[in-house]
């Protein structure tokens, strides 16, 4: 009887730490060994001529989620799953809402069986706390992080997420008590409102009235307020999404001074910027297809985060995959959407073409390491998120989740090869350089060649221990 379940042999082994040739040995869906060579094996893959590296973890997507009255997100968990393993996906973290006046706990429960049995890769939940009454604070939030989610996510902007100060801190302090991690959306809410009245008033309505209603000194007021927050309660944080010169110039501020503060960027501002709002040709609702929050910002502001990615500043790079149908009355272009940018739904897909991108403008450019690249993508999301010694890396005991790489493989991005719910991708016509031709999870091959070949509920929804602080 062989030995293994599953050999990988003749590819370049990345990890955040090595690269090597080497081959890997699984069993029971785990890896076993990584050695010059390993024994007989029931399956062998031949990764000649290409890297192996951990499969993708993308620490910041929003499934199913809640978007407002009359508003649909485009993908439910069986479909962004599908567009997760065939982007080299093996593990995704989405959000359970907490609607105002609801249960936090209910909340949990209801989104966690949304996912049971459909999902290709696998699952880990963060909460969204919305309305942190005493019972949620004193009993609800420390029961589930107890249970396994151990991270969530506070907003200081959106009219029903926003959290005043003083809620902030109260959250903050929970999650100190009981070792949770915190992820913070930062931009400043009523600096947002301000301007977006006065640009209405000014007949600016367009979706590009978007990117002008939040400006850079929106997102890094909050950010410095944020890390205030964090800094007067002792408090390691996570700032998501970070899009500008400005905001990294505060996060790097603080941990110049040796405070707790992680921060996360994605593709879009590496490759996007705000122009692209402005439509193509005479239409500017076509702009509709990029508006995220925060905004894509200019040229200058890629430069520094690409800087940030490559002096340390940043730890994971996510997709924040928020996906709206375009050419739909429930998505981008809603009745009250076409009348103004306050009523375009924010978000972009993203969640399978995170890891080309970053790869291609990245690695293939000279602008990161592959090793780089692997932390970035896989081991800090999990070291951050308590995944680590489970996922995020390659090595005895750990997950057998992998992404076959072909560095040379060249490849335009099209929205009818993507696999997400969405009608459109941001990045349709972009040419990359590196592609992922095979996607393993818990040793077992699930997409390949474009070919998404497992069946929703292979993947599991996973509980988490708590993350070092």
């Amino acid at each position: 009887m062989p030995e293994f379940d599953l050999a990988i042999r003749g590819g370049t082994v990345v990890t955040a730490a090595d690269t090597l040739r080497a081959e890997i040995g699984i069993r029971d869906g785990r890896i076993v060994t990584v050695a010059e060579r390993v024994a007989d094996a029931a399956r062998t893959v031949d990764a000649s001529g290409l890297l192996v590296l951990p499969g993708g973890i993308d620490s910041h997507v929003h499934i199913a989620q809640p978007s407002g009255p009359g508003i649909v997100m485009a993908d439910d968990f069986a479909s962004a799953t599908r567009a997760a393993a065939a982007g080299g996906n093996t593990c995704v973290m989405p959000f359970a809402l907490q609607p105002r006046g609801a249960s936090l706990r209910e909340a949990a429960e209801a989104y966690r069986a949304l996912a049971e049995g459909q999902c290709h890769v696998d699952v880990a939940i963060h909460l969204i706390v919305s309305d942190p009454t005493e019972a949620v604070l004193g009993q609800e939030l420390p029961a589930l992080i107890a249970a396994g989610y151990t991270s969530f996510k506070v907003f200081m902007t959106y009219d029903d997420l926003v959290l005043n100060d003083r809620q902030i801190l109260d959250v903050f302090d929970v999650a100190r008590r009981e070792g949770a991690r915190v992820m913070v959306h930062a931009e400043g809410y009523d600096a947002i409102r301000y301007l977006s009245e006065r640009l209405e008033k000014a007949g600016e309505t367009r979706p590009f009235g978007h990117a002008l209603s939040r400006p850079q000194l929106v997102e890094r007021e909050a950010a410095h307020r944020a890390i205030s927050h964090a800094e007067l309660v002792d408090l390691d944080i996570v700032i998501v999404h970070v899009s500008g010169e400005q905001a990294m110039e505060q996060i790097a501020w603080a941990q110049g001074r040796g405070l707790k503060i992680h921060a996360e960027t994605c593709p879009q501002y590496l490759t996007l910027t705000a122009d692209d709002m402005k439509g193509i040709g005479d239409d500017p609702m076509s702009g509709a297809k990029y508006v995220c929050s925060p905004p894509p910002r200019d040229a200058a502001s890629q430069a520094a985060i690409w800087s940030g990615l490559q002096r340390g500043v940043f730890e994971v790079v996510s997709s924040d995959h928020c996906p709206f149908r375009y050419d739909d009355p429930a998505g981008k272009l809603n009745p009250r959407g076409k009348t103004s940018f306050r009523w375009i739904p924010n978000g972009i897909p993203g969640i399978e073409t995170r890891l080309p991108v970053l790869f291609s403008e990245g690695v293939s450019t000279g602008r990161i390491t592959l090793n780089q690249f692997a932390a970035l993508t896989a081991t800090n999301h999990a070291k951050l998120y308590g995944l680590y010694l489970r996922k995020g890396s390659i090595g005895p005991g750990f997950d057998a989740d992998l992404t076959l790489w072909d560095p040379n493989h060249r490849e335009t991005i099209r929205q009818a090869a993507l696999h997400h719910g969405a009608d459109y991708t941001p990045w349709e016509g972009f040419q990359v350089t590196g592609w992922p031709v095979m996607t393993i999870a818990r040793g077992r091959v699930i997409a390949e060649d474009g070919r998404v070949l497992s069946e929703p509920g292979q993947g599991r929804v996973l509980d988490r221990s708590l993350a070092p602080g």
